[in-house]
């Protein structure tokens, strides 16, 4: 039975966005070429402009496809979900290249003539809608400012990858994920929150496997 072609056409979609990701991750975006994704797509090139006009549309999806990845595969709520997000993402950044990719471009996009605060906007939302589940199940202080804490979250990650990146080639960033934790969920949790957040490597290990 043929595949519908809306179907066909997202699958395509797919594995552009897929092969631009490994190409972005290894070459950078000046280094990367429409022809080279195509090519790694294993479409022809008029596919790839049918669905992205240019390497810049291809770059801001990739960007923009960060949570996708995460967040969806998480059942856990409020602070731990918050947490586990943090988790997942540390240990995605070693494994997947679409994630690295998307972090990549967003950090050196600036100097490809982007200015796009999307990707940084969309997690500090998603991490704000933790909080604010976290508050109503009594685990975040009640005088905490909850999209200051979410948009702190993001930037101390930003900063955690790039040190991490250049210190051990991010191996060691799961662990300073986890010291970041430790740090912060005082001054954020109440009592009975601190104490039901799990920050252990062994959580880390649980939302990985």
């Amino acid at each position: 039975m043929p595949e519908p072609k809306q179907e066909r056409a997202q699958r395509t979609r797919e594995e552009i966005l897929r092969a631009a990701a490994e190409v972005f991750d290894e070459r950078g975006y000046n280094g990367a070429s429409m022809r080279e994704i195509m090519s790694r797509a294993g479409v022809t090139l008029g596919a790839v402009y049918f669905h992205f006009p240019n390497k810049e549309a291809l770059a801001l999806a990739v960007m923009r496809a960060q949570p996708a990845g995460i967040v969806p595969a998480l059942d856990s709520r409020g602070l731990q979900r918050l947490v586990d997000i943090t988790f997942v993402w540390a240990h995605k950044l070693r494994t997947d290249p679409t994630l690295r990719a998307g972090v990549r471009l967003t950090s050196e996009q600036t100097g490809f003539g982007l200015d796009d605060a999307t990707p940084y906007l969309d997690w500090a939302r998603i991490m704000e809608e933790c909080l604010i589940e976290g508050r109503a199940a009594g685990e975040v202080r009640a005088d905490v400012d909850l999209r200051a804490v979410a948009e702190f979250v993001v930037s101390a990650c930003t900063g955690l990858q790039a040190y991490s990146l250049l210190i051990s080639g991010r191996a060691d960033l799961p662990g300073r994920t986890r010291a970041m934790w430790r740090l912060l969920l005082p001054a954020i949790a109440t009592g009975d929150g601190a104490g039901a957040v799990d920050v252990s490597e062994a959580r880390e290990a649980v939302v990985n496997a």
